[in-house]
């Protein structure tokens, strides 16, 4: 009865210690392939990856979105970097404050180094921000951005506004009136920044349709805006991914608690033939 008490209460601790120990692995080889690619590149290489947390708590995961503490520690990353440094930064992001997506984004214009935003799946709403202040964004073929148009009490500005349009004013209650009245000038602000930011690029009037198509409710909130959209504003994007950025993403998966989604055998296959004879005994 001992022997079977004892061995319940290792198992307990090692349930505890394990999930720990694999964290801190996966945190050393993250940090070890960051490492390859600036040596690789010669720069300073800043992650900014969201997805849901994989240490839960009562089974209970956690998602993740951009905040005042991520703009502090990218100011920070920014500021240890030498000024004629280039700065390669990776984002995987749904977006988030608009406050913390600034302050990022004017940091990036500040620094006097080549500034690369790279993009393997997606970078929406803020992310699309911070991914403008680029001097080159680099995109997966299938990776998108998104529109930039802000988000009040949980709707989007243009629709708000939308309702002083469709409706006598006499007939909108205070608390419409208040949201519209904010969501003006939050549209104005965020139409004034990313023109501030893409004009040394593309020039005045590019700027100004650019900016009016990503804020102006042109698309919904979540609509993904392709490479070829992309380029088609203007911008200057690549599809050249390092495949090092790939294989930083893995080091992100989310563990297994249950029964995964998507699988695959992880290898891969160069033409028919070859597949054939591999699965050939």
């Amino acid at each position: 009865m001992g022997f079977i008490f004892e061995l319940f209460w290792m198992i307990l601790i090692l349930s505890f210690f394990i999930p720990f120990l694999k964290a801190q692995m996966e945190r050393s080889h993250r940090l070890a392939l960051i490492r390859q690619l600036e040596i690789k590149r010669k720069s300073r290489v800043i992650t900014l990856i969201h997805r849901q947390e994989s240490m839960s708590f009562f089974g209970l995961t956690f998602g993740r979105y951009i905040t005042i503490e991520d703009s502090e520690e990218i100011l920070r990353a920014i500021k240890l970097t030498p000024p004629d440094m280039p700065i390669d930064l990776i984002i995987h992001t749904p977006g988030g404050l608009v406050l913390a997506a600034e302050q990022i984004a004017r940091a990036l214009c500040k620094h006097k180094g080549k500034v690369t935003v790279f993009v393997p799946h997606y970078a929406m709403s803020g992310g699309t921000l911070i991914a403008l202040a680029a001097d080159e964004i680099v995109m997966d073929p299938n990776a998108v951005l998104g529109p930039l148009d802000p988000q009040i009490a949980g709707y989007p500005a243009p629709s708000i506004l939308s309702v002083l349009e469709k409706k006598n004013i006499n007939e909108i209650d205070d608390q419409t009136l208040i949201l519209a009245d904010v969501a003006k000038k939050a549209m104005n602000q965020v139409r004034e920044f990313v023109e501030c930011l893409i004009k040394p690029k593309v020039g005045e009037e590019k700027a100004k349709q650019i900016a009016e198509m990503l804020t102006s409710g042109t698309w919904t909130h979540d609509y993904p805006i392709t490479v070829d959209k992309l380029k088609e504003m203007g911008l200057n994007v690549s599809e050249e991914m390092p495949q090092e950025i790939y294989e930083l993403m893995d080091l992100y998966k989310q563990t297994e608690q249950r029964r995964p989604s998507v699988q695959y055998i992880p290898a891969p296959y160069k033409g028919a033939s070859e597949t054939e004879q591999k699965w050939t005994l």
